[in-house]
């Protein structure tokens, strides 16, 4: 297969869903000669902060010397980004040329694989071929019976901020989501646990004696701030110098908090890495679509918080940044999602909103979200296309000479930055 039917064939596969359980992927590593027991992995589970936490990880191990394989989800653009080594992106042609090797073998399967477990299968083969040092493997949905979770206990099992999401699946609070997360922390592993509810900590340390695995707890409240602009923002923590990221939003801190205390975790447990590849690591972290700038006149931010924890977050963020400052958004939304939740955190900061339907089956339709928001007394647009949506949020932007923000579904990001970069090539 060449590339593009790669990911026709792999999005073929879309039909069945999020469907848990591991069966069907045991099935197929077995047949591909088990190549995730040939890799060692911190493995990385949780509603919110996992993607931006993996990057950190990912980029100050490369820093370290490491090669560093980096599974995530979803992508922003392009397919590839979901499978990286070293920050590099899998080219077309390797990942044609794995998936036409797994192919006959997905196929064959009596119960055939989802598309996140095809993924997981060919990220696997894809980092043993490659022969990485250590994977940074985010989660797809849940913990326990995620397509990830077919490995062997991992150095470091790593729980971000939990939050109510996914709740069919998973559980419909907070103790239940957090039970099923537990799941990829196993016998000889080290645990790290971002600092959270007393609860979630409770079933985290239950978890952790009942396999016979370490627990470490982040410490947020070490991370002294320093200043934050639109370029970044910089702070002090135990034992460092001046850290800087290149990723805003104050959650970002927590997320870094939760960074360092996994890089203890894999210090003592023998990995090198020097508070020098810490900084580097951190300066030159990559994260698209979370609070991202990709215009600056007028500011146009884009961020793929898309439940309400996530929301609350970006939207804490940007009144740091704004202050008091009028927002124009750009919003669309899953209609599983409690966006009543997301909007109270958004609107306050409203001049108006431009909603949009993200290209999802799921997603909500534009002219019932602006009715919705317009029953709240806040102005609020349909559009039917993205490009349409975009060009209004700028020009309304830059004539009230304030900023604009994207925001409510990941489902969309990709869309609004390749819309941007046309624009600027023209």
């Amino acid at each position: 297969m060449n590339y593009n039917e790669t990911l026709e064939y792999i999005a073929s596969y879309v039909w069945k869903g999020s469907v848990l359980g591991l069966s069907r992927i045991r099935d197929l590593l077995e047949k591909l000669g088990n190549p995730q027991k040939e890799l060692k992995f911190i493995h990385i589970a949780g509603t919110n902060g996992k993607g931006s936490t993996a990057a950190f990880l990912s980029s100050i191990l490369k820093e370290s010397g490491y090669k560093v394989g980096l599974f995530t989800s979803p992508y922003i653009e392009v397919f590839n980004e979901r499978m990286q080594i070293d920050n590099e992106n899998i080219s077309n042609e390797e990942l044609a040329e794995i998936t036409t090797y797994i192919k006959p073998f997905a196929d064959a399967l009596e119960d055939h694989p989802t598309e996140f477990e095809l993924n997981t299968a060919i990220c696997m083969e894809y980092f043993k071929r490659n022969q990485c040092d250590i994977v940074v493997l985010e989660v797809g949905m849940g913990g326990e019976l995620d397509s990830t979770n077919i490995i062997d206990s991992p150095e470091a099992a790593v729980i971000t901020a939990i939050g109510l999401d996914h709740t069919a699946e998973l559980g419909d609070t907070i103790e239940k989501i957090a039970k099923t997360k537990s799941g990829i922390i196993k016998e000889g592993c080290s645990a790290v646990l971002y600092k959270q509810a007393d609860s979630v900590t409770d079933i985290i340390r239950q978890r952790c004696d009942e396999v016979g695995a370490t627990l470490d707890i982040s410490e947020p409240e070490n991370v002294e701030f320093i200043d934050m602009d639109i370029d970044g923002q910089r702070f002090n923590y135990p034992g460092y110098e001046t850290l800087q990221i290149p990723l805003i939003g104050n959650y970002q801190l927590e997320n870094v908090a939760l960074a360092l205390k996994t890089v203890d975790v894999m210090r003592r447990r023998g990995w090198d890495i020097s508070n020098e590849a810490v900084k580097e690591g951190l300066k030159k972290t990559k994260w698209p679509g979370r609070f991202e700038v990709v215009l600056r006149d007028p500011i146009f931010i884009v961020d793929g918080a898309h439940n309400p924890h996530g929301i609350r977050a970006t939207a804490k963020s940007l009144k740091a940044v704004f202050k008091e400052q009028k927002i124009v958004f750009l919003f669309g939304v899953m209609a599983d999602k409690d966006y009543d939740d997301m909007l109270d955190q958004i609107l306050p900061m409203a001049q108006e909103v431009n909603c949009v339907t993200p290209n999802n089956p799921r997603a909500l339709a534009a002219d019932k979200l602006a009715e919705i928001i317009r029953e709240r007394g806040v102005p609020a647009t349909p559009f039917a296309t993205i490009g349409e949506a975009v060009d209004s949020v700028l020009e309304k932007a830059k004539a009230l000479g304030i900023s604009a923000t994207a925001l409510g579904s990941l489902y969309m990001i990709g869309d609004i930055k390749s819309y941007i970069k046309s624009k600027l090539r023209h």
